[in-house]
């Protein structure tokens, strides 16, 4: 990408920063990404004698690495102890085998037969037609998609046809109040809008109806999860064992980011995270119409969560549009993190739940983002993306094991910034429970809080999700403890109802389950404030003006979520 564009920048950092990523941006189009000598080409950070090494070597080394990983696949879907997982390790070994024998196949050999029947069958005949008609055909397959899930299955327990229309009007209703409140309606992406809806409904008939689908983001999450408990090994030096096991804020999950933020740097320097968010960048442009930065934010805040996922495109946050940083939060906001995805599920939350809500969020956050936010600039990860190694500053790494420890304390920086937002947030709604409490004595209300309040003005959004009606109260009280404290304290009363004298119907439990998977809340608020504040301190109004924007974005995410799973159960 040679061209910036309408890109707006307001200081002399931004203008330096984008040369820099304007220039290295020159130098790639002249080669040919997917070309596999030219990416033998580039230098190494461990210097040239290395680098030719791997060039003379390369193809031994690979052939190497993919006969090892044809061996474990084969030797793990053989061996009982691992064979029921066989779809999950196909998957994933037969895709590293794949990437391998591109970097000596030229992409030709599958893009022009596949370009020959796809263009001239398709694609061309497809955009001869109005752009009207067009997205016509788009809302006829989203309608379909739509009536066919909450009316082309057998219905399960005591739910009736009924519920899962209300369901769908809930569906109806939500995109309404976003069309009204977008900020720009004449701007609103509606092919955009269109395929993360329709993606995040066959997502949901995906991993639902699907054993294979469940199966693969289950793995997906596990491997997440089991990676950022690994820093709960560092954590353990400082504190003793049942400090780890309570599952403390201050030590778990500030550990994990410190950990992470640290891998990610490390990752950046390898070239690996370029590769990721280069693809990544390819796919969602192509499907969706967004950046690269954004997409990689959004597909990676259910495995990772919303404060690390923001930092696998630090050297662009500072350059990300408003559109850009509040679709970043919107993702965040609305799924959870891998890392506490197994606290959620010993409180009794059905893991598959929690895996497909959170999957069912990523093109759901994009849709509402722009419908809400729409763009009105040119992002400069928009179409593909070359990302800077970070080797430019002041403090260069000088190897890997230094770009890792200069990412422990860049992460450590972010972690005090969220300790700090996340300690006077909640503070803050302490303070005006207690002065809503002092009000409200003055009524005989000796009760009065915000949870109390939202309770009631949750009550049609929990009708409108299907929940029955005999129990809608209830689940919109859990819909304002998640939006004013969060969604653990939630869970857990989610838990005691559960284990209660009353509780509540197949129905009910599986739809608030669905409602509150996500991190929309206010102490969550101050985290990504933190987070992104940290990675771009020039941009802290932007951040701070879209940041509660994104919050009930992402918390009507979840709601939207939960009003498809209805549709199905």
């Amino acid at each position: 990408m040679t061209t910036t564009g309408p890109l707006v920048v307001n200081d002399d950092q931004k203008v330096e920063v984008m040369q820099h990523v304007t220039s290295s941006s020159s130098s790639y189009e002249k080669k040919d990404a997917d070309d596999p000598e030219a990416l033998a080409k580039f230098p190494t950070p461990e210097g040239n004698k290395t680098s030719n090494f791997y060039a003379r070597f390369r193809p031994y080394i690979l052939g190497g690495i993919a006969a090892a990983i044809l061996g474990w696949w084969i030797s793990a879907t053989v061996l009982p102890a691992t064979r029921h997982r066989w779809i999950v390790q196909t998957l994933w070994a037969w895709a590293f085998i794949i990437i391998i024998a591109f970097r000596f196949i030229p992409n030709s050999v599958v893009t022009k037969p596949v370009s020959a029947i796809w263009e001239p069958a398709v694609e061309r005949p497809f955009f001869k037609l109005s752009y009207r008609t067009r997205l016509g055909l788009g809302w006829f397959c989203l309608i379909a998609i739509v009536f066919g899930s909450a009316f082309g299955f057998p219905l399960q327990d005591n739910t009736k046809y009924g519920d899962r229309a209300i369901s769908v009007l809930g569906l109806f209703v939500f995109q309404c109040g976003f069309w009204l409140t977008s900020r720009h309606r004449s701007h609103i992406p509606w092919p955009t809008v269109i395929v993360g809806l329709f993606l995040q409904q066959a997502i949901a008939l995906f991993v639902l109806k699907s054993g294979a689908g469940f199966s693969i983001f289950r793995w997906i999450a596990a491997f997440a999860a089991d990676f950022l408990d690994q820093a709960l090994a560092g954590a353990g030096f400082f504190f003793d064992p049942e400090v780890i096991t309570k599952h403390w804020f201050f030590v778990n999950t500030l550990s994990a980011i410190i950990f992470f933020v640290a891998f990610v740097q490390m990752m950046y320097y390898l070239g690996v995270m370029q590769w990721i968010i280069r693809h990544f960048a390819w796919f969602f442009f192509k499907i969706m119409g967004v950046s690269g930065a954004e997409a990689v934010v959004a597909a990676a805040s259910p495995w990772i969560g919303q404060g690390e996922s923001a930092c696998l495109v630090k050297p662009y946050v500072d350059l990300m549009t408003a559109s850009e940083i509040h679709l970043s939060m919107t993702s965040g906001f609305s799924t959870i993190a891998g890392s506490v995805m197994t606290a959620y599920i010993s409180l009794g939350v059905p893991p598959q739940n929690l895996v497909t809500s959170s999957v069912m969020s990523i093109p759901a956050s994009m849709a509402i983002s722009k419908m809400r936010y729409p763009e009105l600039e040119e992002p400069v990860t928009r179409g593909r993306v070359v990302v800077d190694r970070g080797d430019s500053g002041s403090e260069q790494p000088a190897n890997v094991l230094h770009a890792f420890s200069l990412g422990a304390v860049f992460g450590l920086i972010v972690a005090g910034q969220i300790l700090t937002n996340v300690l006077t947030v909640l503070s803050l709604v302490a303070t005006i429970n207690g002065l809503l409490t002092w009000i409200g004595r003055g009524f005989g209300i000796h009760h009065l809080t915000l949870e109390l309040v939202l309770g009631y003005v949750f009550y049609p959004v929990a009708f409108l999700c299907g929940v029955p009606r005999a129990e809608i109260l209830r689940v919109a009280q859990l819909l304002a403890k998640k939006l004013i404290a969060n969604e653990f304290a939630a869970y857990l009363d989610l838990q005691a109802i559960t284990n209660g004298p009353s509780p509540l119907s197949p129905r009910a439990f599986t739809i608030a389950s669905y409602c509150l998977c996500g991190f929309a809340n206010l102490g969550s608020l101050g985290i990504q404030i933190g987070v992104l504040g940290a990675l771009a301190p020039s941009r802290g109004k932007v951040i701070a003006s879209v940041a509660l924007s994104a919050m009930v974005c992402g918390f009507i995410s979840t709601l939207q979520t939960a009003s498809i799973v209805g549709m199905l159960v």
